[in-house]
């Protein structure tokens, strides 16, 4: 890895794990469809723009199923997921279950792609349930009534996570990624866009709140997507997944220095169990 390699994983890894901080402030204040919703709206056409000028095709005519299922699973479900439990959880919080993603694209990877798991990557799973476990045990927080609806919110948008990579290895092929990151956001859009009706945004957005729905769709959307897809082209998937492992760190950073949180001894040991059952899992 070139120093410009390193460079770029740090910075993904510092924007993903912000999109929780922007996720925690802007979900309470629009609620979780609306904050989903312009996520993927303002993203979608962010990058659809630039990809304009750049001369890119995404040949939307031709890829608009795959955009569709991936838009679907990989944001309109997840991203409403986690903005729901944005509402409920600290952002440090919902970095460290963000770890569990790996484990679940294993899961998902040996029911419909053949996967082979191995006993290194069982111990992961093994190591993953246990840190969920310890998590799901709010001692220590000032948990609101909601906190198991949320925790198993986070939980399934990993799930979902999880399954995307199942699906693109099957029906992925010939599939541009910059075409994906583009197409599924914008079918995202299009899956929400009805749900507004039953659950329109809770309020006007103040200048703070707008600020962070913006850094959550320019940032952790769109510029994201643009530096995940070219590390994957510069290194390959699998040192790309690498990422994972620093999300959390950032996640609690962000959420101490702005958000004044802190996770006590208990849940940091959960997060430690998770995460080691993620390194396990992606090299194993």
């Amino acid at each position: 890895m070139k120093p410009a390699d390193y460079g770029r994983l740090v910075l993904l890894a510092a924007i993903w794990g912000a999109s929780f901080l922007f996720m925690r402030v802007a979900a309470p204040a629009l609620g979780a469809i609306a904050t989903a919703e312009g996520r993927v709206l303002i993203g979608g056409l962010a990058l659809l723009a630039w990809f304009r000028i750049a001369g890119f095709d995404a040949r939307f005519a031709t890829h608009w199923r795959v955009y569709a299922l991936v838009g679907l699973i990989n944001s309109a479900v997840p991203f409403a997921l986690y903005a729901f439990a944005a509402i409920h959880l600290p952002a440090s919080l919902l970095s460290v279950l963000n770890s569990t993603a790996p484990m679940f694209g294993l899961a998902w990877g040996a029911l419909l792609a053949g996967e082979r798991v191995t006993l290194r990557k069982t111990a992961g799973l093994v190591a993953g349930g246990m840190g969920v476990a310890v998590i799901t045990q709010p001692g220590g927080i000032d948990a609101s009534p909601m906190f198991g609806w949320a925790v198993a919110a986070a939980l399934s948008a990993c799930c979902a996570y999880g399954l995307t990579g199942a699906v693109l290895k099957r029906l992925g092929q010939g599939v541009p990624p910059m075409g994906i990151a583009v197409g599924n956001q914008l079918a995202a859009a299009l899956f929400l866009a009805p749900l507004l009706a039953v659950y329109p945004p809770l309020a006007a957005p103040s200048g703070v709140v707008l600020a962070n729905l913006l850094g959550l769709a320019l940032l952790a959307s769109a510029l994201a997507y643009v530096l995940y897809f070219r590390l994957i082209a510069d290194l390959g998937g699998t040192r790309a997944l690498t990422v994972t492992y620093l999300i959390p760190v950032f996640g609690v950073l962000w959420g101490a220095l702005f958000l004044g949180e802190s996770l006590p001894p208990g849940l940091l040991g959960g997060g430690a169990l998770i995460l080691a059952g993620t390194v396990l899992v992606t090299r194993g």
